[in-house]
């Protein structure tokens, strides 16, 4: 018996000596289990806690093993839709492992990534929901990959969006782990893919003399009509999914609380590894993002591709920021950097030149000694991310038209079996 921890029962016992030995006495001739004797009570005296609580009579419990589920994806062209699918399947256990399709996986099933494995694991390595990650994962999950996430991962369930994720032949990349009875379905984020925002690239970045060139092929009028519908976004944005996103906390009350403030239009590697540098000169990081209207001002009339909402969330998701400014200003005025106690502002080297330099945006926190210009870990711009989709016009819309008519051929399937 532990006499320090349960020190309460022994005074108890001696300044109510005929309570306590009455409560024994009664329970011990009545024959009450300690889960109904604690249940029971006794009237005008609350009890520290049950029996079943003290600590005398068992053994204190051993922890409860974690639960560790497993999501698999390309991740190419990372968005919030691929956040969300990722912090709903952490919320389905405690240990979030992420398997991320190999280069070659992806082309031999999907067509061409946009981003390589190195930049795809920065971009999922960076998100507040992901505990681990496996590198060159299978694109269909096999029985033999499957053993090998049971036993050697120690994974309890394989999660999926509700959206079909198909084989070249048609079948289901995630049968094996249904049939195991090891699976388990998240709600896809609608309103956003991949898919679509390369549609969005092709509306608006589109060079007229490729245009030019396929003037005369079938897949041109099809492409027009579906770029112009894909550049308008169907993200519906709500403060309940801001919150999922949120830390939910703000900084201490001496806090060194750094400023960051930008586009981070199509979210990338570049971006994650600015922020990150960024959070490791302080306490708490405060991230700017500009509007659709500023971005367009300074970047030219095609950007952003993401819509500023989407772009906030996808700045959210990321592990090394606190807090965002949805819709900030251009200029970092002395008001700004005193209502939210900022001490310091940072921003990269690698950056979209801005098309109106008539101002310098960092004039106020330069004069007072409080910007500081980090280099960028990495070369890679919004602009490149999007030159590259360019490059390879004709594969994507490949791959685009592939993957639309394999979702139409699977929808129409189902709803054939379910008789609707």
């Amino acid at each position: 018996m532990d006499y320090e921890n349960n020190g309460w029962i022994w005074e108890g016992v001696n300044y109510y000596p005929r309570v306590f030995g009455g409560l024994m006495v009664t329970a011990a001739l009545l024959g009450l289990s300690t889960s109904y004797f604690g249940g029971i009570g006794v009237p005008y005296l609350s009890l520290p806690c049950s029996w079943s609580n003290l600590g005398i009579f068992h053994k204190k419990r051993s922890g409860k093993r974690r639960i560790r589920v497993y999501m698999d994806g390309c991740f190419d062209l990372m968005h919030y839709g691929h956040a969300n699918a990722l912090r709903q399947a952490k919320a389905l256990g405690d240990e979030l492992v992420v398997g991320l399709v190999s280069d070659e996986e992806i082309v031999a099933n999907k067509g061409p990534p946009v981003l390589s494995m190195e930049e795809r694991l920065v971009l999922v390595s960076g998100l507040k929901w992901v505990d681990e990650v496996i590198t060159d994962a299978p694109y269909a999950i096999t029985e033999q990959f499957l053993n090998r996430l049971f036993h050697e991962y120690k994974i309890d369930y394989v999660i999926h969006g509700d959206d079909p994720c198909l084989l070249p032949d048609g079948t289901d990349a995630y049968a094996a782990a249904k049939k195991a009875g090891r699976y388990k379905q998240i709600k896809r984020t609608e309103g956003v893919s991949s898919t679509d925002i390369v549609g969005r690239i092709l509306s608006s970045l589109r060079d007229p003399k490729i245009s030019g060139d396929h003037n005369d092929t079938e897949v041109k009028p099809q492409e027009e009509n579906q770029s112009k519908a894909s550049h308008i976004a169907q993200f519906l944005p709500t403060s309940r999914r801001i919150v999922q996103f949120s830390n939910g906390k703000g900084p201490g009350p001496n806090a060194r609380i750094v400023y960051i403030d930008g586009a981070f239009d199509l979210f990338h590697a570049g971006h994650v590894e600015i922020l990150k540098r960024a959070r490791e000169l302080g306490d708490f990081l405060l991230v700017g993002i500009h509007s659709d209207e500023t971005v367009s001002e300074h970047r030219g009339n095609q950007y952003p591709i993401m819509h500023l909402h989407e772009r906030s969330l996808s700045v959210l998701a990321c592990r090394y920021v606190d807090e965002v400014i949805i819709g900030s200003p251009w200029e970092i005025t002395k008001d700004m950097i005193t209502t939210f106690n900022i001490s310091l502002v940072v921003h990269g080297t690698v950056a979209v030149k801005s098309l109106n330099c008539e101002l310098d945006p960092y004039e106020v926190p330069k004069s007072i000694g409080m910007f500081r210009l980090l280099e960028s870990p990495k070369d890679i711009t919004t602009a490149t991310v999007a030159q590259r989709i360019m490059a390879n016009h004709e594969a994507y819309v490949k791959r685009n038209a592939k993957k639309t008519r394999s979702e139409q051929r699977y929808y129409e399937e189902k709803k054939y079996v379910s008789g609707d």
